[in-house]
């Protein structure tokens, strides 16, 4: 009945994929009956009802008020994504940005806190931690099931830091493995710039793209690309440096004119509003910045290229000039437009990710996450077998239940 071919030596197995099964169908639907869960899955009703039980005494699905209907209605059942939550920091030199989130990927809350930049290595990391822990005290019905921290800097598919020129204390350090231990739940770790990608890719600029450019321009540049609606992240999780090469002039006077500037958007602004002096800084700025663009340009020829970051803000201020001049750079230039995600890019992309790695473990490898197609990142971290925090949310399932 259910298609896989497995027989009764397989019981382990064949119940996984069963809950594997039910999980899914449930998992974007309106609320179904047991008849309706088991056509859709393939599973007999009596399996379906075994399962169901498990489930809701997990604490993964419930039993919904009855529809007014003649007779006795039929018993339905919905997917609760409130039975966890995933966490996701953009880690900065002198802040941590914080978005929390259900399963369906719902923002609960959102929020900053400052990091004193000074900090040594082992001081940030539990700075961090105490800026999250913080944060998470005021839900104490959260149960996070997953966290995912944005870093400034190249990140292996361990999680560990290869290098980060912001904050060089971390290089080496396996980042993935100390946060996994802070709230009892997986923990993982990415590059800032693929997680604004994956987050523009999943509910901004870039939705309708499958091969665009990712910048972070702020007081730093970075960039990330995701190819055939995947991010690339390249052999060792370097790809997108392109501002490693000197040549290019990102790290160099044009840019800095701009970006450590007190008032960086004033400047746009003034340049908007005829402002000559301005309008010459920022064509320069948007001249050098459009340089190691389109060098990646040349290389993959995207659909579009998004400007985020802390400058991104400027809008067509800044994307326009940056247009102007891939045209007269690529022979085949592509879109350029502002982020429409904003500050919290990073955040949220790191609960994208965070979300994946918990839908793998969810519904099996053999679907789609719940926010759209999988985008395999080949990023590594502890078992994702989240237990509930220590300050009061709802039991963990019972050893040996259903609990993916």
């Amino acid at each position: 009945m259910n298609g896989t071919g497995l027989t009764g030596g397989d019981p382990a197995l064949l119940r996984r994929l069963n809950v594997e099964a039910v999980l899914r169908v449930l998992r974007n639907a309106e609320p179904m009956t047991l008849t309706q869960i088991g056509r859709v899955a393939a599973l007999s009703r009596q399996t379906v009802d075994v399962v169901i039980a498990e489930l809701g005494e997990a604490g993964w699905i419930e039993e919904v008020a009855p529809e007014r209907s003649i007779g006795r209605p039929a018993r339905r059942y919905r997917f609760r994504a409130e039975a966890g939550h995933v966490l996701g920091i953009d880690v900065g030199v002198s802040s941590a940005r914080m978005v929390l989130a259900d399963l369906d990927g719902a923002v609960v809350a959102s929020g900053s806190a400052d990091v004193a930049p000074g900090l040594g290595g082992p001081d940030r990391l539990e700075g961090i931690r105490d800026r999250a822990e913080a944060f998470l005290t005021a839900y104490p019905e959260v149960r996070l099931r997953g966290l995912c921290l944005g870093v400034p800097g190249i990140v292996d598919a361990h999680g560990r830091i290869r290098m980060s020129t912001p904050l060089p204390e971390w290089n080496g350090v396996d980042l993935a493995g100390i946060a996994g231990s802070w709230f009892e739940c997986p923990a993982y770790v990415e590059n800032d710039a693929n997680l604004a990608a994956l987050a523009e890719h999943w509910r901004g600029a870039a939705r309708y793209a499958d091969d665009f450019i990712q910048l972070i321009t702020g007081r730093r540049s970075g960039a990330g690309m995701v190819l055939g609606g995947r991010l690339h992240r390249g052999r060792g999780g370097a790809a997108g440096e392109i501002g490693a090469l000197a040549v290019l002039g990102w790290e160099g006077d044009a840019m800095n004119d701009v970006r450590a500037a007190p008032d960086p958007a004033r400047i746009f602004a003034d340049a908007q509003g005829g402002d000559t002096e301005a309008a010459t800084r920022v064509d320069r700025f948007a001249r050098v910045l459009a340089q190691g663009i389109a060098a990646m340009v040349l290389t993959v020829n995207p659909d579009l290229v998004v400007i985020g970051g802390g400058l991104s803000q400027a809008g067509e201020a800044l994307a326009e000039p940056v247009r102007v001049h891939l045209d007269q750079l690529c022979l085949d230039p592509p879109q350029v437009a502002a982020s429409t995600v904003g500050v919290e890019a990073v955040a949220l992309g790191a609960v994208r990710l965070a979300l994946e790695h918990l839908n793998a473990e969810l519904f099996g490898a053999r679907t789609t996450s719940a926010v759209g197609p999988v985008l395999h990142t080949g990023v590594a971290g502890a078992p994702a077998t989240g237990r509930p925090l220590n300050r009061g949310a709802f039991e963990p399932p019972a050893q040996g239940s259903a609990s993916p």
